[in-house]
């Protein structure tokens, strides 16, 4: 394990290398990979590890009893997933798919929230990142919400790629998403939402190829 790579995720943040090796062995950390579409969480078990992708990307997917099928979030390299459902002992009502073939950390989460006798700089340091990255965490949920408010496709759309251009401080940016998970993070069907995105760019307001967007002039 790359443990210097590690010193680079948000959640061990102001912790060195050497100490991550030692706090990993304290909260029962261990790697796992993952092929594509494989599941990692799964809705209805009760949440004990929290994830972090370390290679390739997770989706956060809620599966509807009758049948529909939304991405909550993308998850990609260095961010966390899991962690309100395993902090809280919660049962699952999400899936956590991986996106592509991904290699992922998981924590214990009792372990990580219970400081040990030793009572180390680099615990106390991780609890207060993981506090942090829940707040960040709310914000990007409060973000969906008011990207999938607006009753029409083209407001939703408008809506978040303004988000992400503001994001990448660009007119110009490439997004997570492919045209089938945006679809689904927007809430929204994707045959009518690449229809919409045509008509978008005929009418000017928008060029894009694949995951490649441009916002153009108001």
């Amino acid at each position: 394990m790359d443990y210097t790579r590690l010193s680079h995720i948000a959640l061990f943040d102001g912790i060195d290398a050497r100490e991550i090796e030692q706090l990993l062995t304290c909260l029962g950390a261990h790697e796992r990979a993952f092929s594509k579409g494989e599941t990692i969480l799964r809705t209805g078990d009760t949440a004990r590890y929290l994830g972090i992708v370390i290679e390739g990307s997770v989706n956060i997917a809620v599966n509807y009893y009758w049948g529909a099928h939304d991405i909550f979030v993308h998850v990609e390299p260095g961010q966390m997933f899991g962690e309100a459902y395993a902090v809280t002992r919660s049962k699952l009502l999400v899936d956590a798919v991986a996106a592509e073939p991904s290699t992922v950390l998981l924590m214990d989460a009792d372990r990580l929230l219970n400081v040990c006798e030793r009572s180390c700089r680099s615990h106390h340091r991780i609890i207060q990142n993981l506090v942090r990255i829940g707040a960040q965490k709310n914000i990007a949920i409060s973000r969906r919400i008011m990207h999938t408010a607006p009753k029409t496709i083209r407001e939703r759309v408008l809506s978040y790629l303004a988000e992400q251009a503001m994001e990448h401080e660009s007119r110009s940016f490439t997004i997570p998403f492919s045209r089938e998970q945006m679809a689904s993070y927007l809430s929204v069907d994707r045959s009518a939402l690449s229809n919409e995105l045509s008509k978008m760019q005929r009418d000017g307001l928008i060029r894009f190829k694949k995951n490649r967007f441009e916002l153009l002039g108001r």
